[in-house]
């Protein structure tokens, strides 16, 4: 497989009146193309930053980030403006970038269409419930076809039985698009059932403590519901338990 993204000894350091404070301590990790990477680590440990930084809002303070593609970011909170139609808060993306051309806006189209969308695309977000809304701010990140989305929490906002039909709809689209892609959580499961590798980063200054390959044998049939009902998924929760740092989630 293709390396899409390569991160080798980054550091992030924060200065205030207070002093300089590390946050990331010599991160490595990369990402093929197709996978979905969940980092993993307690609150506090910079996840959201190595994001940040992927996305160029922050600077590392040393290190390297080499990304072969573009960047899709989908946030902990859908941020669907609720005064926009569901195909225009789609396309708004598209508008930024002023994409006229008509084969994005059918490739938005034939999204709406395949997942189940299109149906609602002339409602308006309140219309819609909260697992809806996260599909489709999901499908708004895909409409300028990104290579690699960023997941930061995307599920936190939603409650537990949303959330796990909704990191079914996640997974399943994320799959059937061929996009990798990069989730951060602190839910020991959540990083489970939906990655292909888990990176474990200890408290600040982080760094990534250890990475797993998870391998359930579901083969075709995964999907993170299914994950959490085969046997060796306990197996990987209770490693991935004793690897964070006195047990801070």
């Amino acid at each position: 497989m293709e390396r899409i993204i390569k991160v080798t000894d980054l550091c992030k350091n924060f200065y205030s009146k207070e002093g300089e404070l590390q946050v990331l301590q010599d991160i490595n990790f990369s990402l093929q193309q197709g996978e979905i990477l969940s980092l993993l680590g307690p609150s506090g440990s910079g996840k959201s930053t190595i994001l940040n930084i992927l996305t160029k809002l922050l600077k590392p303070t040393s290190g390297d980030v080499i990304i072969n593609g573009t960047i899709g970011y989908m946030f902990q909170r859908d941020h669907l403006l609720e005064w926009r139609s569901i195909m225009d808060n789609i396309t708004i993306g598209l508008e930024i970038q002023k994409n006229k051309d008509p084969k994005a806006i059918k490739r938005v189209e034939k999204l709406l269409k395949t997942y189940d969308l299109w149906d609602f695309r002339n409602m308006y977000p309140k219309e819609l419930s909260g697992g809806m809304r996260q599909r489709v701010a999901l499908i708004r990140t895909l409409s300028v076809d990104p290579d690699v989305l960023l997941l930061d929490e995307p599920f936190s906002a939603l409650d537990y039985q949303t959330r796990l039909l909704v990191s079914d709809d996640v997974y399943r689209i994320i799959k059937n698009e061929n996009k990798s892609a990069i989730l951060v959580t602190h839910d020991i499961s959540e990083a489970i059932a939906m990655g292909d590798k888990v990176a474990v980063l200890s408290k600040r200054p982080s760094t990534i403590k250890s990475e797993y390959d998870i391998d359930l044998g579901l083969g075709e049939s995964r999907t993170p519901f299914e994950c959490r009902k085969v046997p060796k998924f306990q197996t990987y929760f209770d490693l991935l338990w004793k690897e964070l740092d006195n047990n801070e989630i």
